[in-house]
């Protein structure tokens, strides 16, 4: 595997939970949450990618659970290809079907309130599409 950090976005209507690993891609980590809706947000976004310097970016491709597209399966892919214009990195898509599930109960379980943390939970989300698509990663080089 390459070294170097990664990070993951989990885009949203109203949120985007992002999420950074170390440069080993061992631990993934939430970093921040965006407003989608932020006049700065691609200012914020560049300054991210400045400071942490990542060799790939993954933004997580929300299906149905039967794997068809949605109506946010196109938005996050339409947020990917503007990353992808602006960062000139890779960026690679990872299937979120169960990422915000997954995350509300681990949340829950910690005893926070899924209603109050919401930014929790997207930055929670972002941290398992990046855990997935280190695991992929990791898979291709056996």
């Amino acid at each position: 595997m390459l070294m170097g950090r990664r990070l993951a976005f989990d885009y949203g209507d109203v949120r985007i939970g992002v999420a950074v690993c170390d440069r080993e891609g061992i631990l993934a980590t939430p970093l921040t949450t965006l407003q989608t809706h932020d006049l700065g947000l691609w200012a914020q976004i560049d300054v991210l990618l400045s400071e942490h310097e990542p060799i790939a970016l993954y933004v997580g491709r929300p299906v149905h659970l039967s794997g068809t597209p949605s109506e946010s399966t196109h938005k996050s892919e339409e947020f990917a290809s503007q990353l992808r214009q602006r960062s000139k990195l890779e960026v690679r898509m990872i299937d979120e079907r169960l990422s915000t599930v997954s995350s509300q109960r681990q949340l829950h379980e910690a005893g926070v309130d899924a209603r109050t943390s919401k930014s929790m939970i997207d930055a929670a989300s972002a941290v398992a599409i990046l855990e997935f698509a280190l695991q992929i990663e990791k898979s291709a080089q056996r």
